[in-house]
């Protein structure tokens, strides 16, 4: 386990309920001007590019960066370059709260979802089911680094990869692993987790891997 970054105080949660934990956490990433955001984004893949989850990964699920996250396009352009097939979710347009993930290329079409955010078409791009992916990194607002994720609150993705929680249970280890990304500076000594909270694998930052 790697130590605290260098400038960067972990926020003791202890001081916040999850919604000022959360308002705090976004407060601090939007703060950071695009040159830092910019320099972040390339560190992070730099550091992501070298892990062994990364490398033999051939599936991998990424996001579209959003109010501050820290962007993971600059890896996937590695990825591109190295043959991977890349995906971003998108909302299911039938069940609620669960993710479908479809593939991703430089020249795929985008449009907005009901939040915003640019997803691919899910009826004209490949699809891939969260099973079947080998690596998914997954936005967050906050961290600690026993694996805790405090993400928007939507519940998306614990809902989309609950059926790694049930394998668990059951003393099975089920794909793909999941990693989280985030500003160094998204570090909370520790983030109350719920039941249906599905535990990160990992943790990387612009400041390296936290766990």
């Amino acid at each position: 386990m790697s130590h605290s970054p260098a400038n960067v105080t972990p926020i003791n949660d202890h001081v916040f309920d999850k919604t000022s934990l959360r308002r705090e956490m976004r407060a601090r990433r939007r703060r950071l001007t695009a040159r830092e955001q910019n320099l972040a984004a390339e560190q992070l893949a730099r550091k992501l590019a070298t892990l062994p989850a990364f490398i033999r990964s051939q599936h991998i699920a990424l996001y579209w960066p959003n109010d501050g996250e820290i962007d993971p396009r600059p890896l996937a352009a590695r990825a591109w370059r190295c043959g991977k097939e890349c995906y971003l979710p998108v909302l299911h347009p039938f069940q609620g709260r669960l993710l479908w993930f479809v593939r991703w290329r430089p020249d795929t079409p985008l449009h907005f979802n009901r939040f915003g955010i640019p997803e691919p078409n899910y009826q004209d791009q490949p699809k891939l089911s969260a099973p079947n992916l080998n690596l998914v990194l997954l936005p967050l607002v906050a961290f600690d680094r026993a694996g805790g994720r405090l993400g928007m609150g939507g519940g998306f993705y614990d809902r989309t990869f609950a059926f790694k929680q049930e394998a668990k249970q059951h003393g099975r280890q089920v794909g793909p692993a999941l990693v989280g990304l985030a500003h160094a500076c998204q570090e909370a000594t520790q983030v109350m987790r719920e039941p249906w909270d599905i535990p990160l694998d990992a943790v990387v930052t612009d400041r390296g891997v936290v766990r």
